[in-house]
């Protein structure tokens, strides 16, 4: 029997202008005192000084880093540590919006490696709560140029030529690096992205920061990254089929499914060289591996080792769980 086993981690709350208290109220999360701001939960994280540190089992009490220094393919996948080494090569987020977040971009992995020595971010959302008439913002309304952006953003108009949507539970949003967006206020979602935390703030609704000076915007910075094509609906609906993986976002960093199950389903990673990421969104599970089993309740996030390829998911009643892998040649 393996060392390795599904492991848990310790989440990382960060408070934010905008945050709220869903995160602690409705998905279990427990700040180390009291806040009513708590608008990221960082689930799973290598980012330097937000390395994530395993919450359960013999392997508790270390970081995310230091497994994979051990580990190495077994945990990660082989495919996966030729490309990353050490460093895990996405970053597991849930977000809470009480208020609208600033509208941003962020670069891709040529322009984030020039100036950042860092990987890019593409990202995707899955809506887990919304309020009535929550919207969010994700590219460009029609064709703009660069002009025609710099100007808006001298009128302080930018808002006006972006696309709005409005969001629901179970809705899904791609966002390539270079997409304009922001996360509109009343939103609750799970967030999937490279591992990177490089942000070009371009609008924040003239917010201010420790009730004085206006946050910081990036706006020089901003251009060279600006995917100006980047425009139209965005919103991928995609219905779950009862205790089956329906796939919601392939692209070269990641994939993602979701899975809404009232019986035990069998999961098979015999032809993935990857490890998985279960993200349970709704219900309690769970998981059921070489004769052992691991509980998971809504709002924890576990990280399967590549070297475990066959899991039985047992649901409490009805659960509903993402999950995430990479999945193409090279990674």
């Amino acid at each position: 029997m393996s060392e390795l086993y599904p492991l848990k981690f310790k989440p990382a709350l960060k408070e934010k202008v905008w945050g709220g208290d869903a995160l602690v109220t409705r998905y279990n999360k427990k700040p180390a005192g009291s806040s009513n701001n708590i608008g990221e939960s960082w689930e799973l994280s290598a980012v330097s000084g937000n390395l994530s540190v395993i919450s359960n089992g013999k392997l508790a009490g270390n970081n995310i880093e230091e497994l994979i220094e051990i580990y190495m393919g077994d945990l990660i996948g082989d495919s996966v540590f030729e490309k990353f080494g050490n460093e895990f090569p996405l970053l597991i987020k849930l977000i809470e919006a009480r208020e609208d977040l600033s509208i941003q971009v962020h670069p891709d992995n040529a322009l984030a490696k020039k100036r950042h020595h860092a990987y890019g971010k593409t990202e995707m959302w899955y809506i887990l709560e919304s309020g009535k008439g929550s919207r969010l913002f994700s590219g460009f309304l029609e064709n703009v140029t660069k002009d025609m952006y710099l100007k808006a953003v001298e009128e302080g108009k930018l808002p006006d030529i972006l696309n709005v949507e409005t969001v629901e539970p179970g809705d899904t949003f791609f966002t390539p690096a270079g997409r304009i967006h922001a996360i509109g206020a009343g939103t609750v979602l799970a967030e999937i992205q490279q591992t990177s935390d490089i942000t070009y703030r371009l609008f924040d609704w003239n917010r201010k920061s420790s009730g004085k000076e206006k946050r910081e915007l990036h706006t020089d910075l901003a251009l060279d990254a600006i995917d100006f094509s980047a425009k139209g609906k965005n919103k991928i609906k995609k219905e779950p089929e009862l205790n089956k993986a329906v796939k919601l976002v392939s692209c070269e960093f990641f994939d993602t499914n979701v899975i809404l199950f009232n019986k035990a389903v069998k999961r098979e990673y015999y032809l993935l060289d990857s490890f998985v990421i279960y993200i349970c969104v709704d219900g309690e599970f769970s998981i059921r591996w070489e004769g052992n089993t691991e509980r998971v309740s809504k709002g924890e996030t576990v990280l399967l080792p590549a070297l475990i390829k066959e899991v039985t998911l047992e649901p409490v009643k009805e659960a509903r769980l993402l999950e995430i892998f990479i999945n193409s040649p090279g990674c």
